[in-house]
């Protein structure tokens, strides 16, 4: 009889193997919706991938063409900043000359006033006074040092801002440059796209290059460059204004000035002659004195000369009468008079002789300031000459209104053919 074979291993359940088809068919079901997750998110990706390149490339072409047009605007900026400010410098340059010219005009009134005040050194003791001729004449020369000073600061001040000037261009001038050369680059990467033929991959692109600058920063350098030439053309034009006033304000100023020497001048010569005057007769009047205190101390000489005859007399009462005998030797009224006699005589020749060494003291005073005063006249009498030469030297400043009145033109020149005539009359009494 045959037999059944059995095939070894394990053997399953009915529920295992139902069970094991509900697990293939859950899984293969989770793997289909997992799949279609996947494959729905792919798609959105693409989707917004690809708006987001679409923007980014519009956005991006936007953003360029702003800068282009940001640098565009500096740019024309800086043009007209350029042309303002060569403008400038040129017409700077010119006031600058015209101050140069004008500081030689001024070298003939510091000549004469400082030949007035060598002149009045020559005065003698006393008259070596700080009257108001020499404070007109120390004024005048302290308005043309500062007329001088102040063309000779305009002259530096002009250079220094010619300086500034040509700084503030050259920056404006390289910043127009790099704006240049930025729109040029700027054009050409709105001009790429992905079919243009020079593009590639670059190596860490997104790097932050070295002096890499923010926007404000950017934006700032160029402000400050603009407003930089803009202060700098504004000082200038300050500058010019005040240099063209200095120079018209200065023959005014000199002129007043010399009038008001000059009057001060005519007044001290006035001065001195009265003092002259004064003096004529102070001396004669001392000499009046002196000779009337003469007499009295005569008269008081004599009277000291008879002052001690009567003390000699009063001395020799009291000295005789001390040889009267014992009790005859009494203090009597007698000796009581002598006695206060005595003492009053030595109290009057005190008196004298104070008095006469006062009056020797007042004498010598007086012939002291009769020499003072002769000295003095001779002092004065040395001024009104030196100040008569001052006047005589002062009329080479005198020139026909008509020449001091410059042509619009010809500032410089018309002034210094006004001042060439006094030049030459002063060569001549050199």
């Amino acid at each position: 009889m045959a037999t059944l074979s059995v095939k070894p291993g394990q053997r399953f359940t009915l529920l295992d193997w139902h069970t094991n088809s509900h697990l293939i068919s859950a899984d293969a079901e989770r793997q289909r919706s997992a799949s279609h997750q996947v494959r729905q998110e792919a798609r959105a990706l693409r989707n917004e991938i690809n708006n987001q390149a679409k923007w980014d490339e519009h956005d991006n072409q936007t953003r360029l063409a702003e800068r282009i047009s940001s640098v565009n605007r500096w740019k024309e900026t800086l043009d007209k900043s350029l042309a303002d400010i060569d403008a400038e410098i040129d017409a700077l340059a010119k006031v600058k000359e015209a101050a140069e010219r004008a500081l030689q005009a001024k070298n003939l009134p510091l000549d004469v006033s400082i030949e007035c005040l060598t002149l009045r050194e020559s005065r003698r003791a006393i008259d070596v006074v700080r009257d108001p001729v020499e404070e007109e004449l120390q004024k005048e020369v302290k308005v043309i040092d500062k007329a001088k000073r102040e063309l000779q600061q305009r002259v530096t001040e002009a250079f220094q801002q010619l300086c500034l000037l040509q700084e503030a261009r050259q920056q404006l001038s390289s910043d127009h440059r790099r704006k240049m050369e930025a729109l040029e680059i700027d054009r050409m990467c709105l001009s790429l796209s992905v079919n243009s033929p020079n593009i590639s991959f670059k190596v860490n692109p997104t790097r932050v290059p070295d002096g890499s600058t923010a926007l404000d920063e950017w934006e700032q350098n160029s402000r400050c460059n603009k407003e930089r030439a803009e202060a700098e053309m504004k000082a200038s034009t300050e500058l010019r204004e005040a240099t063209v006033l200095a120079i018209a304000q200065t023959n005014n100023e000199l002129e007043a000035q010399r009038v008001a020497t000059e009057f001060a001048l005519r007044k001290r010569i006035r001065d001195l002659e009265s003092a002259c005057d004064e003096l004529k007769w102070q001396e004669q009047n001392t000499l009046e004195e002196i000779a009337e205190m003469e007499e009295d101390i005569r008269h008081l000489e004599e009277d000291l000369r008879r002052k001690m005859q009567d003390l000699k007399v009063a001395h020799t009462r009291l000295e005789t009468r001390t040889c009267r005998p014992t009790m005859e030797l009494c203090w009597d009224q007698a000796q009581n008079r002598l006695t206060a006699a005595v003492h009053q005589l030595e109290g009057t020749i005190r008196a004298l002789r104070q008095k006469l060494a006062e009056a020797w003291d007042a004498l010598d005073a007086l012939y002291r300031q009769l020499h003072r005063i002769q000295t003095d006249s001779g002092y004065k009498a040395s001024s009104l000459v030196l100040d008569n030469k001052c006047m005589d030297s002062r009329r080479k400043l005198v020139v026909p209104a008509e020449k001091l009145v410059p042509e619009v033109n010809t500032f410089n020149r018309t002034a210094n053919h006004a001042l060439s005539p006094p030049n030459t009359g002063q060569l001549d009494l050199a």
